[in-house]
């Protein structure tokens, strides 16, 4: 096992979540720093919120595309015989969450990012795709039914590791079912304010046919 290699891949996974799309995007195509708007947040639904549907989308997208591209260098690894077969579930674990806190906490803006679910999800593709797909129909059917996006997103990520509990597409690893919670827990503490405003009946509502409510 070559340690320069692990600790370049996991410094690129780190930098690739690090990639602050939603400010980027805004800055460059509007001229808007989408943080000073709306929630403030620099996350894909900020983005949707500030700069329209095109613009979120397209943000939406790049940060699922950090989260699965961050994953699958465990399969680089093994291509460069860095680690051997039995390891790269493990390093896709490694990889994918160093991507999520590269999101969480981006070099390139101060440490200020978004909530890493969207990077999460890129992150879950790469790991399980028949799962990712399940916990994106049950994200888009409780936004359809509530019109909360952070409902939602704490519903799906919650759904990630009860699928594997229940073992509904397979006995997954323990390591797995350990990080689907870690990273649930992680949902739940990014959307704290979402939460009480959830409780409070003051949450932003969003309606994916018009403009927001």
């Amino acid at each position: 096992m070559n340690i320069w290699h692990i600790c370049s891949a996991i410094i690129t996974a780190y930098l690739l979540g690090s990639i602050p799309s939603a400010i980027w995007y805004g800055e460059a195509y509007f001229g808007i720093d989408v943080r000073k708007f709306g929630s403030g947040n620099a996350g894909a639904t900020n983005t949707f919120r500030v700069l329209g549907k095109r613009a979120g989308t397209i943000v939406l997208l790049i940060d699922v595309l950090k989260g699965w591209t961050a994953t699958k260098l465990a399969s680089i690894l093994f291509f460069l015989e860095v680690i051997q077969p039995a390891q790269v579930p493990t390093f896709k674990l490694i990889l994918g969450f160093a991507a999520v806190l590269g999101h969480l906490y981006p070099i390139f803006v101060r440490f200020k990012g978004g909530k890493g679910v969207a990077t999460s999800l890129g992150m879950i593709l790469a790991i399980d795709p028949l799962v990712a797909s399940v916990c994106i129909v049950i994200f888009v059917l409780v936004l359809l039914v509530s019109h909360y996006v952070s409902l939602s997103s704490i519903i799906a990520a919650f759904a990630f590791p009860m699928m594997l509990v229940l073992g509904i597409f397979g006995k997954a690893s323990t390591l797995l079912i350990v990080f689907g919670f870690l990273l649930f827990a992680v949902v739940v503490i990014t959307h704290q304010k979402n939460i009480v405003r959830l409780l409070n009946g003051n949450e932003s509502r969003v309606n994916l046919w018009g403009r927001r409510k």
